[in-house]
Formats: C-alpha cells, structure tokens, sequence
C-alpha cells in the first residue's frame, strides 16, 4: 500500500474515532493532550454549520467553510493535496473579485496557494496563521494560459522575487503588472492587511507614484519573497473573530520599512535556537471550536 494511500486512510480512520467519541459524549475531546492541528488536520469535509470565523487568525476555527473551485474563470488552485483551498466565503468573494480585476491590470490569473484546511484550525504543517479562513496566499507567478495537470500543480515552484543580494527584487523578474495585482488586492475594501518580503514593499514604495494610500495594508514580513498573502477582516456574523489591529497610519515607506533592513528582526548568528513551542491542543482554541471539529 503506497504511503499516501495509508496516510489517507489513517487520516480517515482517526476522524471517525474522534468524531464518533464526540459525539457519545466522550469527555475525552476537550481534556485531550492530542495536538489540535492533528484534530483539525484529520478532517477532510467543512463543518455544515453558519459560516463563521471564530478566535484569531493564528488561533482559531471556522464553521461553514466553502471551497474555492480548483480551476476558475481566472484562476487555478495549487497543491490539491493539501486541501487547503477552503475559506470564508467572504474571502472566496473576494478571491473571486480579485481574478475578475487581474487582467484588467495586466495579470493574466491567480494561482492560488493556501487558503485554510476544511475546518479551519492548526494546519498539520507550515502556517502558524491561516486557522479561520480570512488568509490566502497567491503567487508571484502568473496563471500559465493553459490548465494546469494535477502533477504540474504539486511539483511547478512559485518563482522568487529577490535579487541575489537578497534586499532587492531582481529587476529581471519583478514587473509592473506585480505591483499592479498588488495593489489591486490591497485596494479591495475587504483587505485588512497584504504581507510580503520586505524587498517587495520597497519596490512598491518606490514603484507607487502619487497613489499611496494602499500602501498602508502592505506590510514587509519575513519570507513572503515568492507569494503575497492576503488578509481580509472580520466578517459580519462572526462573533467571536479577532480582529488584528488596524496598520500605523503613513505609507510603511519610512522607518518601519528601514528595520526591516538591519539585522534586529532577524537572529543573531551564533544565538541558540528557541525552544520549540508547546503544541497547540484544543483545549487552548475558542470552546467554540469544539462544536465545530465534531459537527456532522
């Protein structure tokens, strides 16, 4: 039995012991010392309740999570395997939105990466964030003018924007139509903020022109240097969603931009590495998301 069949049946087998104890009562669920992102990584179907994002973006759930379709009129979804294309439906909108927009400022489609998996939650790896289906990320590449196979979607890499100094974007590489898709996004009324590479905010800010105020949601993070990732804010209905705090005023253009280019947000060379953060049970989630992980 190959591995990704038995990991898939395992993942099937450990879902129905868990929602099957849930749902006789078992005490078990909230008392157990399992990491949440083995519960939620388990489940492969949204939750059919009211759509709702519930706790914080790196700490949260989601109810009534809807799929974005793996191929669109303007898009196509990447890394099928990890089913990870399920969101809000306000970001799905908005992801829909956006793919309308992308031609008309020279961006021939989206390909999207991770939005969030179908119960939100701790993903089993990567993101921290991503937990209440309000992110996506999207790359830095064009959609191809062609369908895409399901191989091609797992294997084809998202392209870096940096230069070999690694401060800057490669101007070989980094285009117009980028800021434009960009900005596109962070000029969507849903966008609360848009997180890239601090060498791609720099090449924004000095790309711009007299247009600024998108600049704002644009904020440099670590990585981020071949996707952007898109945050929207807290739906209506979400009771319980946590909204981040708004951006400073200003552009981003400034000194916050400048820290980004010393060595403080980074770890100094010889620094022992932090120990690794306790995991995440669901006991340390909103209560709420409890109801959700064993909805049927």
């Amino acid at each position: 039995m190959s591995g990704s069949v038995f990991g898939i049946l395992r993942r099937l087998a450990f879902a129905g012991a868990l929602l099957g104890a849930a749902l006789t009562g078992s005490p078990a669920l909230a008392a157990s010392d399992t990491p949440a992102k083995e519960l939620f990584g388990a489940a492969a179907a949204p939750a059919p309740l009211a759509a709702r994002a519930i706790g914080s973006y790196a700490r949260g759930c989601l109810a009534g999570a809807v799929a974005l379709p793996v191929n669109g009129p303007q898009w196509q979804v990447m890394r099928l395997s990890r089913n990870r294309n399920w969101g809000h439906p306000e970001l799905i909108a908005f992801l829909e939105r956006l793919a309308a927009t992308a031609p008309k400022v020279g961006w021939n489609g989206l390909l999207v990466g991770d939005l969030a998996q179908p119960r939100g939650g701790p993903m089993l790896t990567g993101h921290s964030s991503h937990q209440v289906g309000l992110d996506a990320d999207i790359w830095l590449n064009p959609m191809p003018r062609r369908e895409l196979s399901r191989k091609e979607r797992e294997t084809i890499q998202a392209t870096s924007m940096l230069g070999a100094d690694k401060k800057s974007v490669d101007p070989k590489i980094w285009t117009a139509a980028h800021l434009a898709i960009v900005k596109a996004a962070a000029s969507d009324r849903a966008v609360a903020r848009i997180f890239v590479n601090p060498a791609i905010k720099q090449a924004m800010c000095e790309g711009a022109g007299k247009d600024r105020a998108w600049l704002r949601k644009v904020r440099p993070w670590y990585g981020h240097d071949y996707h952007f990732h898109v945050r929207i804010g807290c739906p209506a209905g979400s009771a319980g969603c946590k909204a981040q705090d708004a951006p400073p005023p200003g552009d981003g253009c400034g000194k916050d931009l400048a820290y980004w280019f010393t060595d403080a947000p980074y770890a100094k060379p010889g620094a022992p590495p932090p120990k690794p953060p306790k995991p995440v049970t669901l006991a340390d989630l909103p209560p709420a998301c409890s109801e959700v992980l064993v909805a049927n």
